[in-house]
């Protein structure tokens, strides 16, 4: 009798792939998605038997789903080096380390428990975009496999060649007492070790192994993870604060007050930092985040260019990549260093790495150092529920809408629209540097909603109004996850 197979369509996300596991894929659902991305890479690599590095988080039901994953690539005639417990930049290094055709990571990253998911890749240090994502949804739900004789081998103590690369390439010149969390999440067996290996003092916070997630998700957008590391700078008087996400790419950081940094106020300063020693570089940065780049003095001064593209660690990833650029930024804490800094994907301990270099560079508290930045109003990224199959049909309307308003001349709090970027849902922008944002969720059944001003806490709240408004129109919005007055 046959097995039943369970794949719901939808978990192919614009970027990776992602399900509630049992419920919307089973392990037979899995093995299908194995032999689908195998058959893929082998249409790609055009080789017989190509390489692919595979990995898996800590979750409890990871192992598992790993193990169908590989049956389904060896099935097409993938061979599998299989890294163990891993981090997603650990799995992105071993394809350069080991210089492997394609990469496969198990994980759902900052999802609840529950998720299971697959970050995956095949050109180096680049993950799946919309396109290929789109190719594997057809060829795993058509069932267009390759059919061959693969194989299998365990890559042994590659957490320690990816620890020693780390660590090697980047000791820092003064000692900083930095609280690292990371919320139960495989980090914690990464993350302390890397930053005493380049001169830190650690505290850890949430480090040991606990696939329950028994006080908050690994999320550093998570306000109850952020709120544990403050206290926990507050009182060991640290200089910094460190939170990192559950497949370690993603990092929050809190200064020696305890106050949250948003990420993308910590990538400007990581900018300015790099742009002294690089000059007429490009940065990428996601359209959430902060208008502060474009204008920045330290930049502008140092002939450095910033490029506002679509959110999302591939989106970035490539935009990186395609422009040569240094790093690139995401407002959810997604960094991207590019050589000599890494090799162009995202990792939350790199990046932590160096805000430590921003701290050892000046002889200034983290406080003072993001006090240099001119002062800004800004919302956390807000998510009204909106059905992944209406999402997208819904942030075309409202960009039309928008457009609509901006050609009219319309008056927004008294100002007209001036500026308009549609990459990626729609962003407009007013002559005083304030800004909205509206667009689809990548990877969950929402929108995203994100305001800006340097003028005043009202104008960004006025601003979010206009947007909360047109939302509400549209009759098909639900539930935000959080939500400013």
């Amino acid at each position: 009798m046959e097995k039943t197979l369970k794949i719901d369509p939808l978990g192919f996300r614009e970027y990776d792939a992602r399900w509630l596991y049992p419920e919307n894929i089973n392990l037979e659902g899995i093995e299908n998605l194995g032999k689908g991305l195998g058959t893929q890479i082998i249409n790609h690599t055009k080789k017989n038997n190509p390489r692919i590095i595979v990995g898996h988080d800590y979750r409890s039901y990871s192992e598992e789903v790993k193990s169908a994953l590989k049956k389904g690539l060896i099935f097409t005639g993938c061979l599998v080096e299989d890294i163990g417990l891993s981090l997603s930049p650990m799995v992105y290094f071993a394809q350069f380390n080991l210089n492997s055709d394609a990469v496969a990571m198990v994980t759902a990253s900052h999802n609840e428990n529950g998720w299971t998911g697959v970050k995956m890749g095949i050109k180096k240090g680049l993950t799946h975009a919309p396109e290929e994502m789109k190719e594997l949804k057809e060829i795993t739900l058509n069932k267009k496999f390759i059919e061959g004789v693969g194989g299998e081998k365990q890559i042994k103590n590659f957490q320690k060649i990816y620890k020693d690369n780390l660590i090697n390439n980047n000791k820092i010149g003064k000692k900083i007492k930095a609280v690292v969390a990371c919320g139960n999440g495989t980090a914690g067996i990464f993350a302390p070790d890397i930053l005493r290996g380049i001169g830190c003092d650690v505290i850890e916070l949430d480090c040991n192994l606990d696939y329950t997630f028994p006080k908050y998700n690994p999320n550093p957008e998570d306000l109850k993870m952020l709120h544990a590391i403050a206290k926990e700078v507050k009182e060991n008087n640290a200089d910094i604060g460190f939170g990192f996400d559950g497949d370690g790419d993603r990092l929050g950081v809190i200064d020696n007050n305890g106050n949250e940094i948003f990420s993308d106020k910590i990538g400007l300063l990581i900018a300015r930092n790099l742009s002294h020693k690089f000059n007429n570089s490009k940065f990428v940065v996601d359209v959430k985040s902060t208008g502060l780049y474009s204008k920045d003095r330290i930049l502008l001064e140092n002939n450095c260019e910033t490029i506002y593209w679509k959110t999302g660690h591939s989106h970035i990833k490539r935009k990186v990549n395609t422009e040569n650029a240094l790093a690139g930024f995401e407002k959810s804490g997604h960094f991207f260093f590019n050589k000599p800094l890494g090799y162009g994907y995202d990792d939350g301990i790199n990046s932590a790495i160096q805000v430590c270099n921003i701290l050892s560079n000046q002889n200034k508290k983290m406080s003072e150092i993001i006090n240099d930045l001119p002062n800004t109003y800004q919302t956390p990224t807000m998510s009204p529920f909106c059905k992944d199959s209406e999402k997208y049909e819904v942030v075309k309307d409202l960009v039309n809408k928008i457009e609509k308003i901006k050609n009219e001349k319309e008056k927004i709090d008294g100002q007209e629209i001036n500026e308009i970027l549609t990459v990626n849902g729609v962003r407009f922008s007013f002559a005083d540097g304030s800004w909205g944002l509206i667009r689809a969720s990548s990877n969950k059944p929402s929108l995203v909603v994100v305001t800006e001003s340097p003028t005043s806490d009202d104008r960004k709240k006025k601003i979010f109004q206009f947007i909360d408004n047109l939302l509400q129109n549209t009759g098909k919005i639900g539930e935000y996850d959080q939500k400013i007055i």
